[in-house]
């Protein structure tokens, strides 16, 4: 007996060993080719790129993976006592894999064999880390095991509280949203800071099945799976059963964040921005960066611009009449379900769609589009209106009719008629709105750093996405001429050089050119400031042709506003075609002396790990990091910008377009309690209308025109239509803030002329003007015509032998531009 147990023994001993070491090749294949865990030192996940304000707010996130990484020591202990009760309770006791919850998982899933039922795993949040980092999602045996070996060295290797913060910082929620933080803004649009046991807990439940527990598709499974999770956190301590109580009696309260641009009215320029990161850092940069941008806007300016700039255009456009309804629908059942389909424009919260009900002689019965709930479901209330006859007069014209097309608004609306309203504040009514076909773009800017603080590139982003600011390629029209000017002031005229007004002849190729001024007619000889306040085309041209177009060509390149500019006599009065942005910054370098800049919508980059690696402001400061101070001079910021124009040039053209507001083109439209320049300009067959202006501390632009460029209209203007706008932009941008002066440069005359003659004005002498000269310069002494008369000769015998020149004088400008 004693024989047979030995031989039973060996035997047993010689199979365990054999085992033994089938197990050590085994794990020694699979060993052999497991991922190497030191990756997860540099874990860089994707994260998400956030756009701020200029003041901090956030503006606009990107991401393919909404994720926002967080350092363990900055998740609260709820939220990480509600992950560990729902996925693995023992996580700060077990090695790395949980021996107790692993046979009790074999045990359940010994008993539910043959069921149907899916198996039971008992994966560790250390399991969870090797999986997700380093291993695929198989269900296999030699993928549990790989996992089991990694968790071992994981947990040799990193601190229970690193292998947290990998895992609540991974993991997948939904929702596309990755991580604890990016769950906490996707789902509640809070920090984790700001998270209820019942919010913390939902988000627990999540990542078992994401899909599973969907708050608007499984509520009811959503709010089973929190209680669960937060029974656990009770049964571990980590809540009072009161609590646990109080959160289970509460809803699941999800609130999706909505993606894109989250400042109101920003959509353009975080589109524009978006465009710019990509063109330097390219798409991952964006999408899984984690940069922090930084940019220029002024929340504020940037809603002042788009309140001026879509009345502007809402004004013209309702001028020429209504369009027609966006759509008809039937109305006879439920008109709700089928009006809530439509897509209303996302970006004018002030509008609302609405169904024609039914309309007589006194206005339309309205039905108000219903709110939609979190989960789309239209919601089931009805909201009714009216629209009284003189909220809809101005529909009586039919789109670019000439006459009223109707007499009541049944001649305008009908029953099922779907088009947009606006409330009035009288309670229940309506005004009909309707969006514009019209178009424009707005860039406002400061002129010493070239930050753009407002941008906006149409009526609605809803709309259309184009951005005219930056996009649109216009011409300029007049709005060009202060460079024409800007040459000639720096190459030896003066603003009171006298140059021919009037009708010429241009002979290039074979063909004959023959411009005009606008509205006809020549007013004869007339000084610089003369021709720019009134926009004369014919002066221009001369002005041009006697300076050289390759000085012009020269001028807007060096400023910006063309790349390459062809020397061509019509160039001169703005036929090229640039862009609203471009205009403004010309204007900038104009409004702050002359100083190059670069036009910028972003202030400074961070990457994911804090480090700058874009900031705009190039200026330099050699002393300013200085440990102490031992009696060394003040640091002093060292500007090395280029300076493309003369201090003294900048003041003059300055001064010439401050006349433009007072007297010329743009007369009686710019209403400021402060010294402002600006330039009208109106392209050929009033295709577009411009205004360009600056105070000493901000400068504008904006321009008017039909995407498919068609005549705006006889006498649609610059200064009609585009000079109101600016006024009602300015007025508001300025409110609040210390007015400044225009600085002359040192070393400038300033002496009295004659506004028409340009000559020495004598004391009590009407049509005085204070002009500002150069060193070396000043006024003729001598009547000088250049274009036009080569001898010089009195004013006196010009006035006395020209009728032209006569009439120029006295009565001054015969047509506007």
């Amino acid at each position: 007996m004693i024989r047979l147990i030995g031989y039973f023994f060996g035997i047993g001993a010689f199979l365990l060993l054999g085992i033994a070491a089938a197990v050590a090749i085994y794990l020694g294949a699979i060993t052999k080719d497991l991922p190497d865990y030191e990756v997860l030192a540099k874990y860089a996940p994707p994260v998400t790129t956030r756009f701020h304000a200029g003041n901090g707010a956030l503006m606009a996130e990107y991401a393919r993976e909404r994720r926002l990484y967080l350092p363990i020591q900055a998740i609260p202990d709820r939220v990480k006592a509600a992950f560990i009760s729902a996925e693995d309770k023992n996580f700060y006791q077990h090695p790395g894999v949980d021996i107790t919850g692993l046979f009790r998982a074999i045990a359940v899933n010994v008993q539910n064999f043959g069921s149907g039922r899916r198996p039971v795993g008992a994966s560790t949040i250390t399991q969870q880390v090797a999986k997700n980092f380093l291993l695929t999602s198989d269900q296999t045996i030699d993928r549990k095991i790989k996992e089991a070996i990694l968790s071992f060295r994981i947990e040799q290797a990193y601190s229970k509280d690193r292998i947290l913060e990998l895992y609540l910082n991974e993991i997948f929620f939904g929702l596309n949203s990755y991580g604890i933080a990016g769950a906490a803004l996707t789902y509640f649009d809070k920090s984790v800071t700001e998270l209820t046991v019942a919010e913390t807990a939902y988000l627990a439940a999540l990542p078992k099945g994401p899909a599973n527990y969907h708050p608007f598709r499984k509520t009811e499974a959503a709010i089973e799976r929190r209680n669960w999770v937060i029974d656990r956190m009770v049964e571990n301590g980590y809540v009072t059963k009161t609590d646990g109580e109080d959160s289970k009696r509460q809803p699941l309260g999800v609130n999706p964040r909505r993606g894109g641009a989250h400042l109101f009215a920003s959509d353009f320029f975080a589109e524009e921005v978006r465009r710019q990161i990509i063109q330097k850092y390219g798409d991952n940069a964006l999408y899984e960066g984690g940069l922090s941008v930084r940019t220029s806007l002024d929340p504020h300016l940037q809603i002042v611009a788009r309140k001026a700039l879509q009345d502007g255009l809402l004004n013209y456009d309702e001028r020429r009449g209504f369009h027609g309804p966006i759509k008809t629908i039937e109305i006879g059942g439920d008109w709700g379900e089928p009006l809530g389909t439509i897509a209303a424009l996302s970006d004018v919260p002030e509008w609302k769609l609405a169904v024609v009900l039914s309309v007589d002689t006194e206005g339309a019965e309205i039905g108000i589009q219903p709110e939609k709930e979190a989960s789309g479901k239209i919601v089931p209330e009805r909201e009714t209106g009216h629209i009284s006859a003189k909220n809809m007069q101005w529909a009586y014209r039919s789109a670019g009719g000439q006459r009223k097309t109707a007499k009541s608004p049944e001649g305008v609306l009908g029953p099922g008629d779907v088009v947009y309203v606006e409330p009035t504040g009288e309670e229940g009514e309506y005004r009909l709105r309707q969006p514009p076909k019209v178009q424009g773009g707005l860039v406002a800017m400061d002129p010493h750093t070239g930050r753009v603080l407002a941008m906006v590139g149409g009526f609605s982003y809803g709309q259309s996405e184009f951005n005219r600011a930056t996009q649109a390629m216009r011409q300029p029209g007049s709005s060009f001429k202060p460079f024409v000017y800007a040459a000639a002031l720096d190459n030896g005229y003066t603003p009171a050089s006298v140059i021919l007004d009037a009708p010429i002849e241009i002979v290039a190729g074979g063909q004959v050119w023959r411009p005009e001024n606008y509205g006809g007619g020549s007013a004869g000889p007339s000084t610089l400031r003369l021709g720019i306040e009134k926009s004369r085309n014919l002066m221009t041209v001369r002005l041009a042709n006697d300076m050289g177009m390759n000085i012009v060509a020269e001028y807007a390149e060096r400023f910006g506003i063309y790349d390459k500019m062809p020397p061509l006599l019509s160039m001169s009065l703005g036929s090229g075609e640039t862009t609203v942005l471009r205009m403004v910054s010309a204007y900038a370098v104009i409004a702050n002396g002359g100083k190059q800049i670069k036009p910028s919508l972003i202030d400074r980059i961070q990457d994911r790990y804090g480090k700058t690696i874009f900031r705009h402001e190039d200026r330099t400061c050699d002393n300013c990091n200085a440990d102490d101070w031992d009696s060394q001079e003040e640091p002093v910021l060292t500007d090395n910008r280029e300076q493309v124009l003369d201090p003294m040039t900048s003041y003059q053209i300055t001064s010439m377009m401050e006349g433009v507001i007072t007297r010329g083109t743009a007369a009686g439209k710019i209403k400021l309690d402060r010294p402002i320049a600006g330039k009208t300009g109106t392209t050929n067959d009033e295709k577009d209308a411009w205004f360009v202006g600056y105070t000493p501390d901000l400068v504008a632009g904006l321009y008017l025109g039909f995407d498919d460029p068609a005549p705006l209209g006889r006498g649609a203007t610059g200064g009609s239509l585009s000079a109101p706008i600016f006024n009602a932009f300015i007025q508001e941008a300025v409110k609040g803030t210390r007015p400044s002066k225009f600085v002359v440069p040192e070393g400038m005359s300033l002496i009295p002329v004659n506004r028409k003659t340009g000559m020495a004005a004598v004391e009590g002498e009407p049509d005085t003007i204070i002009e500002a000269f150069k060193p070396g310069t000043g006024p003729a002494d001598s009547f000088s015509v250049i274009g036009g008369l080569d001898q010089y000769v009195p004013p006196e015998e010009i006035l006395r032998n020209s009728p032209q020149a006569n009439q120029a004088v006295t009565s001054g400008s015969n047509g506007l531009f």
